[in-house]
């Protein structure tokens, strides 16, 4: 039963099934009299699961047909079809343009397949796309035609449902990728490859779809019109791993190996969601790597944490309060339970609809002491790398001169004439200077230098 709770099943929504009324430019099953065409530049793969009669038909090139038990292609020998008076041309739907990362083309459903209920659970955009720990269903008796162009070399996933067959290991996989089938069905540079292993580890694991986020939100946004909804709030936030600004709240986590990330999950849905007051309320609950910097400049690469976003069904100036709530009621659960839960400290921000909001910052009195306590380590060594440079003789500090205010207003003295100490040094010679000083120099001028080996004072009597 946990295993079965933690496992992920997204199934593919889209078909090329020849009986699916959307796959044809006139949105209807072709008849009798029409004649049906295929580009013949285009490959496909179409499951045909019934008989049908047809005027004429145009194949592609590369392509093939899964025909169904009892199904068939026959020729309009002219007799009455009830529906298609008039015939015309019906084209065959262009599905190159169906890709991997299209989080609209994915769909939440139960092991067996059937869809998932709605509850209070919900995903970052990112993770509505298969994870790299997630099952993947094609539809059983559908075919299908799937662009995996991705900016990672693998795709990575536990397993794959094709045609009702379940492939769960890498063997199993690659004997399927050798078939006629597997080329039709998927193309693009990414490479899809099963591992049949789930998450190793019970704090979650990231999805692992960050390098593809450009791409998922790129196709969301070319789905829904090309830009997010505006938020009701301010400043909204931006949880990691979705397209669009949510109002509401997100918590941040740092966990210790004690954490069980499913088990803290159905805690808050049981004990918190299931309350009336949070009925419109949504949560998003995953591991993220967030990046990490030295003094905000220098990147010190990814830590992993837990991303809780919470959303709710308010607008206006309402919008996200409730959601500003259940975010208070954990964190004071937190507070209280936190260590015994393997979470080790959290972080708190907000956006409503209310101008008097904002965004807030949260975090347990640990976390201060430690901040500051850090802050003056880094003050001592910063100090101390200063001091050890001056005595090296690596580091000069200027030499400041106090002045006190009354000097400032006095006029300067003017120096006193030196006294003559100076004498001939007969060891040391120095003839008067070559150049022209603009006038006659005089014969009795003399140079005196200081010698450090003669002190005046002993001349003096």
């Amino acid at each position: 039963l946990p295993a079965a709770t933690a496992a992920v099943y997204k199934q593919w929504i889209p078909n090329t099934n020849f009986e699916t009324a959307s796959n044809w430019d006139k949105g209807r099953v072709p008849c009798a009299r029409d004649v049906v065409h295929f580009d013949k530049d285009k490959v496909v793969s179409v499951l045909v699961r019934s008989p049908h009669a047809l005027t004429d038909m145009y194949l592609p090139l590369n392509g093939e047909f899964l025909l169904a038990a009892g199904a068939a292609f026959t020729a309009f020998d002219g007799s009455w079809d009830p529906g298609c008076d008039s015939g015309g041309t019906a084209r065959f739907a262009d599905a190159e343009h169906r890709a991997w990362f299209d989080p609209t083309l994915w769909q939440d459903v139960l092991p067996g397949g059937a869809l998932r209920p709605s509850g209070p659970i919900f995903s970052v955009h990112e993770e509505r796309v298969p994870c790299r720990y997630d099952d993947v269903i094609f539809p059983p008796e559908t075919s299908f035609r799937v662009n995996t162009d991705s900016s990672q070399p693998v795709i990575h996933l536990r397993s794959i449902s094709v045609m009702g067959q379940e492939l769960n290991t890498p063997s199993s996989w690659a004997g399927y990728l050798g078939g006629p089938s597997a080329p039709l069905q998927f193309h693009g540079n990414g490479t899809v490859q099963v591992t049949g292993t789930g998450c190793p580890d019970k704090s979650g694991c990231a999805c692992g779809n960050t390098l593809d986020g450009p791409r998922i939100c790129a196709a969301l946004l070319r789905a829904s019109g090309r830009q997010c909804p505006e938020p009701a709030c301010q400043s909204p936030l931006q949880p990691l791993g979705h397209c669009c600004g949510v109002c509401g709240a997100t918590i941040n986590l740092d966990f210790t190996p004690d954490f069980d990330l499913q088990k803290y999950q159905d805690r808050l849905v049981q004990e918190l969601l299931s309350q009336p007051k949070y009925a419109g309320v949504q949560m998003a609950m995953s591991k993220v790597h967030k990046a990490q910097t030295f003094l905000g400049l220098v990147s010190r690469g990814a830590a992993p944490l837990i991303q809780i976003v919470l959303i709710d069904d308010r607008a206006g100036e309402q919008a996200g309060t409730a959601a500003e709530q259940l975010a208070a009621d954990i964190m004071h659960s937190i507070a209280q339970h936190g260590e015994a839960l393997g979470i080790s400290s959290g972080k708190m921000e907000v956006a409503t609809g209310s101008t008097a909001s904002g965004q807030v910052g949260s975090h347990p009195v640990s976390r201060i002491t430690a901040g500051t306590v850090m802050g003056l380590l880094f003050s001592l060594l910063f100090l101390g790398g200063i001091l050890f440079l001056y005595r090296k003789g690596k580091l000069r500090l200027p030499a400041l001169r106090r002045h006190r205010p009354w000097e400032r207003m006095e006029e300067p003295a003017s120096p006193a004439p030196a006294r003559d100490g100076g004498f001939d040094n007969p060891v040391f010679s120095v003839e008067p200077p070559d150049a022209d000083l603009g006038e006659e120099t005089p014969k009795d001028l003399q140079v005196f230098y200081l010698n450090p080996l003669y002190d005046a004072s002993e001349t003096e009597t």
